[in-house]
């Protein structure tokens, strides 16, 4: 049956638009249109079965009209448009030759079915687009913005220009992308990341349009003009996947034009050759001609696959994993091997403060109090990522160095309270002190794949830091699922081969290799497509890009790069790895439903095509098994809807 999907692609962005009003109406009306055809039938039989013939065949004419122009009106539009029969127009045909034979139940009760079938169509495609729909719905169409001297007005999202300041009070959506400037809240995410639980938001820390803030009143500097947040991304992308087939819808579709040939040829030759080979009467020829028009057309066939497709596409949606196309999401489910990056996918991307060690005559109070005032002055990641670890554990404020000097490639030298400190690499503060320090503790550190920051004061080496970017918690669990889901998995990484080892053997990967350049990468998803056929690359930087677009299937991380985003073929919104293999679990019910949807569909056709032939098959059991399989086919897909 032909998809109404196209109507949705060309309709406006905005929720409230013609187009998608009157779609969201669509399936009452088609329920409707299929209720009164239901109501005509019965009164049409009960005219027939008083005698009354005349004000029985119109309530048949009416419940063909009532029942069937949608579909005869969407057939007759295509055919021209597309200079192609489709199964529409068989429908259109078997119903009038029910007619022209006397039996005018029969084809009442067939344009009746393929009207529910049609309404049930609709109302899978809608409800796919429901999650879309709400999304819509939940931005802000105002916000709060704060002029230069502190006036508040209000001002249509579209005007908001980066750098803007507003205000969101506590209940209030976030009308668009930007870091918290003022202030401190938890923030609902699970319209972007489908996470239910509320997210802690402090100053510099990134919100997204379209969550709530559930605490107090924050202030917001805009970072994202409307049309380029996050949130609007999400549309683009569902939207984007919406329209774009899959090879095995795009195979039924060149299937159904050549299929409607071969039937509308065997109708013509099942109403001669039978009687002339057979000795059939040409009542009973013309009959059985019309029942084979009415079974061989290939109504659940068509519907085997898009609404599975679109299903599973938002299915995926609201679980905050989202599908560029038909085509990945059935790719997905042929996956043989993942490739990961290391940073920021299996990592958390930012190294954390892991071992403190400190001489004995220091309190771990003083010595982070020094070290954490000297580094928040520095630029360098390791220097802010001590810097927060040290906040996080003191609660004093800290103090300006007296003096500073920043030596690129080495560390920085201050004075504090009069004393000098030297923070950075061992061969900064004496690298034969550093690796005796405190028995050559040093050496067991940097085994583990983490980095070593010494301090040194006027007495000597006062102590060290050691920093590495730490797995994911949930890395472990999603490498093992996927294991047991058959998926080969490998980790990219440009570390050190010592750093690569540590971080695959706690991440549970099956190999790793190390020291990559973004080519490398290219050049080893390229090897691992030639050993295993459908493989998958996992990413979220610009230096990702390159081997995403290699892959069968590039999947980003959704706090990953605008690069990385556009490149890839599935987002997962929040990152959250187990989300993959979840979305591989999603795609093979899909495709395993498609499977059984096509067998169900050519098995009953086959069937009734043979019965029909045997002349065991009535009129009525065909419309019945041909229409109700059709219906079932569709119900069948809706599983996918189910979380």
């Amino acid at each position: 049956m032909s998809s109404n999907a196209n109507a949705w692609n060309q309709a406006s962005d905005h929720p409230d638009s013609n187009e998608n009003v009157w779609n969201r109406f669509l399936p009452h009306i088609e329920l409707i249109a299929a209720g009164t055809c239901g109501l005509l039938i019965a009164i049409g039989w009960i005219f027939s079965n008083n005698g009354q013939e005349t004000p029985s065949i119109i309530a048949y004419v009416l419940s063909f009209i009532i029942g069937g122009f949608a579909k005869a009106k969407e057939g007759i539009e295509e055919t021209i448009e597309n200079k192609e029969l489709n199964v529409e127009m068989l429908m259109i045909f078997a119903a009038i030759g029910s007619a022209i034979i006397g039996y005018w139940t029969e084809g009442a009760i067939l344009i009746f079915i393929f009207a529910v079938s049609g309404a049930l169509e609709t109302y899978t495609m809608n409800k796919s687009h429901k999650e879309i729909s709400s999304l819509m719905e939940l931005q802000p169409e105002e916000a709060l913005r704060i002029s230069s001297s502190g006036k508040e007005e209000k001002v249509h999202v579209s005007e908001l220009v980066i750098g803007d300041k507003i205000l969101v009070k506590a209940g209030e959506r976030v009308p668009s992308d930007g870091v918290i400037a003022e202030g401190q809240t938890h923030i609902d995410e699970a319209a972007i990341t489908g996470e239910s639980l509320p997210i802690n938001k402090r100053e510099d820390d990134e919100v997204f349009a379209g969550t709530v803030n559930l605490r107090g009143t924050i202030s917001v500097r805009i970072t994202k003009l409307n049309q380029d947040t996050l949130f609007q991304k999400i549309i683009q992308l569902v939207q984007s996947a919406q329209s774009e087939k899959s090879p095995s819808q795009l195979f039924i579709e060149k299937f159904e034009g050549t299929y409607v040939k071969v039937v509308l040829a065997s109708v013509l030759v099942m109403m001669v050759l039978p009687h002339f080979l057979l000795g059939w009467s040409w009542t009973e020829t013309f009959y059985r001609a019309m029942i084979l028009l009415v079974v061989a057309s290939p109504c659940a066939l068509v519907a085997s696959i898009m609404p599975a497709t679109l299903s599973a596409i938002s299915n995926g949606a609201k679980k905050g994993i989202l599908f560029k196309g038909g085509v990945h999401l059935e790719n997905l489910g042929n996956l043989r091997a993942i490739a990961f990056d290391k940073t920021g996918t299996l990592t958390k991307g930012k190294p954390e403060v892991t071992d403190v060690v400190y001489r004995e005559d220091l309190k771990l109070g003083s010595f982070l109090y020094s070290v954490g005032s000297i580094e928040q002055y520095s630029n360098h990641p390791l220097a802010q990522s001590i810097t927060r670890y040290v906040k996080h554990q003191e609660s004093r404020t800290l103090k300006r160095p007296d003096q500073m000097e920043d030596i690129s490639g080495w560390g920085v030298q201050a004075t504090i309270e009069g004393v000098k400190w030297k923070i950075g690499k061992a061969d900064f503060i004496g690298k034969e002190a550093a690796e005796a320090f405190k028995g050559g503790i040093y050496q067991k550190l940097a085994s583990e794949g983490k980095t070593i920051v010494f301090a040194r004061d006027e007495q000597g080496i006062a102590g060290l830091m050691a920093l590495k970017d730490v797995v994911r918690e949930e890395t472990s669990e999603a490498i093992e699922t996927l294991r047991s889901q058959g998926i080969h998995t490998v980790m990219l990484t440009g570390d050190s081969e010592k750093t690569a080892h540590v971080i695959a053997s706690e991440s549970h990967i099956d190999e790793y290799v190390a020291e990559c350049l973004p080519e490398t990468k290219v050049e080893e998803v390229k090897t691992l497509k030639e050993k295993y056929n459908t493989v998958a690359m996992v990413g979220d930087g610009i230096n990702d890009a390159p081997a995403l677009a290699s892959a069968s299937v590039g999947i980003a991380m959704g706090e990953g790069t605008d690069v990385a985003l556009e490149t890839a073929d599935i987002v997962l919104m929040k990152n959250d790895l187990p989300k993959i293999a979840e979305a591989i679990a999603l795609s093979r019910k899909m495709n395993l439903i498609i499977k059984q949807n096509v067998v169900f569909s050519i098995t009953v056709i086959m069937f009734l095509i043979a019965s029909n032939f045997l002349q065991v098959l009535d009129l009525p059991y065909g419309v019945i098994g041909h229409e109700g399989s059709t219906i079932l086919v569709i119900l069948n897909s809706l599983r996918l809807l189910r979380s």
